[in-house]
C-alpha cells in the first residue's frame, strides 16, 4: 500500500502592524500660505502693497505720473542707505553715524573744492575717501574693543554733528556751504547723482535706477557669493564663524565700510541737487535708514534678513511720506505712521523668529 505525501501549503501570517507615526505639529509641514508669510519680504511686500492701495484710495493725486515719480524718488534716498545699513544689520552691527556722515560727506566736497578751487570730483573723490575712513574707524573700534557698535557709533555720531557745524562755520562763516553750481565738474557729477530722464512724459531720478541697481547687487552678493555667506555667519554666531574660517575681523570692517560708502553717494546727490549744504542736517535720518531695514526683515539680533526687503520697507516711507502731503493731512503725521510701521514690523519679526525656532 502506498500513502501519498500532502505537502500542507505554508500559512504566512502577516506582520502586526507597527504604532501608528505620531504627529505632534512638530514634524508635520506647515501649509505653503504660511511658510510664505513667514518669509520676511512677502510680509513686507503685503505691507508695502496695503500702504500704497491706502493712498490710492485716500490721496487721488498719488495716481498721477509725476506723483508716483516723486513717490519713488523720496523711497530711493531711503533705500540707497537702507541697503548697506541692512547688511550691516545681519552682520550683527548697528551704525548710527549714518544719517550725520551723509552730511558730512557733503560737506567734504564741497568745502574742498570750493576753498581750494579744484575741479569738483576731485572734491567728491576726497569725500570718498572720508567715508569710507568713517567706516573703517567704526568697524576697528568695534572689533578691537569689543564694546556694541551702538556705543562707538553714538559716539562717532556727536563727534561729526559737532565737526560738521564747527569747521563749516570756520571755513565758510556760516552754517552753509557756498554755491558750487559754476565750478568745473560740476555738470558731470550731477549727471551722475542728481539727473533725472523721460518715462512717458515723466521726469524719472537716476537715483531710482541706482536704487533698483543697487538692490539687485545686494541681492547677488547675499544669496550667491562667500562674502554673503560671511556676513549670515558673523551676524548668527561671529565665535562659531571664526572657529570655521569665517574673517570676522575683515567682514564687520569691511560692512561698516559699505555703510561709508552710501553715504558718500547720498551725500553726492544732495550736495548735486541743491548746490549746497546745511552743515546741521542730517540727524534723525539714522533712525529712518535703520527702520527702513527692520520694516523690510532685517532683526535686530543680527544672522537674518535680505537686500529686497528694505527696498519695499523703504518704498513704504517715501509713500507714507509724500501720501500724506497728497492728501493734505498734517506732515506731522508722518512720524505717527512710523511708529506704527516700525512697532508692526518688530512684532512680525519676533513671530517669524519664533516660527523659524520651532521644530
Amino acid at each position: 500500500m502506498s500513502t501519498a505525501q500532502h505537502a500542507e501549503p505554508a500559512v504566512t501570517t502577516p506582520p502586526a502592524p507597527g504604532p501608528a507615526k505620531e504627529t505632534d505639529g512638530r514634524t508635520r509641514q506647515r501649509p505653503l500660505a504660511v511658510r510664505l508669510l513667514a518669509r520676511p519680504e512677502v510680509g513686507v511686500f503685503l505691507g508695502a502693497v496695503a500702504v500704497f492701495v491706502f493712498f490710492l484710495i485716500t490721496a487721488p493725486p498719488v495716481r498721477d505720473g509725476s506723483s508716483m515719480a516723486n513717490v519713488l524718488y523720496q523711497s530711493s534716498t531711503i533705500g540707497i542707505m537702507a541697503l548697506p545699513v541692512a547688511l550691516l544689520m545681519i552682520g550683527g552691527e548697528f551704525d548710527l553715524s549714518s544719517g550725520v556722515a551723509v552730511i558730512t560727506s557733503a560737506l567734504t566736497a564741497s568745502m574742498l573744492a570750493y576753498q581750494l578751487s579744484m575741479n569738483i570730483w576731485v572734491g567728491a573723490i576726497a569725500a570718498l575717501i572720508v567715508s569710507l575712513a568713517i567706516g573703517f574707524l567704526n568697524g576697528w573700534l568695534v572689533v578691537r574693543t569689543g564694546l556694541p557698535s551702538f556705543l562707538i557709533t553714538l559716539g562717532t555720531f556727536l563727534i561729526l554733528q559737532g565737526v560738521n557745524l564747527a569747521i563749516t562755520k570756520l571755513v565758510t562763516g556760516n552754517v552753509a556751504t557756498d554755491d558750487i553750481s559754476n565750478m568745473d565738474g560740476f555738470d558731470q557729477a550731477k549727471k551722475v547723482f542728481s539727473s533725472s530722464f523721460d518715462v512717458g512724459g515723466v521726469d524719472v531720478k537716476v537715483t531710482v535706477v541706482w536704487w533698483l541697481g543697487f538692490a539687485v547687487l545686494a541681492t547677488w552678493v547675499l544669496l550667491r557669493t562667500r562674502y554673503g555667506n560671511w556676513i549670515f555667519a558673523v551676524g548668527g554666531n561671529k565665535d562659531s564663524a571664526r572657529a570655521v574660517g569665517v574673517p570676522v575681523t575683515f567682514t564687520k570692517i569691511s560692512l561698516f565700510m559699505l555703510v561709508g560708502f552710501g553715504a558718500w553717494f547720498v551725500g553726492m546727490h544732495q550736495l548735486f541737487t541743491f548746490n549746497t549744504v546745511q552743515s546741521g542736517e542730517g540727524v534723525g535720518q539714522e533712525l529712518i535708514y535703520i527702520s527702513a531695514a527692520v520694516i523690510g526683515g532685517c532683526l535686530l539680533t543680527g544672522g537674518a534678513g535680505s537686500a529686497i526687503g528694505p527696498v519695499f520697507g523703504a518704498f513704504m516711507f517715501g509713500m507714507v511720506q509724500q501720501g500724506i502731503v497728497y492728501a493734505g493731512w498734517n506732515p506731522d503725521w508722518f512720524k505717527a505712521f512710523l511708529g506704527v510701521m516700525l512697532l508692526g514690523a518688530v512684532l512680525i519679526n519676533l513671530w517669524i523668529q519664533r516660527s523659524a525656532t520651532r521644530r
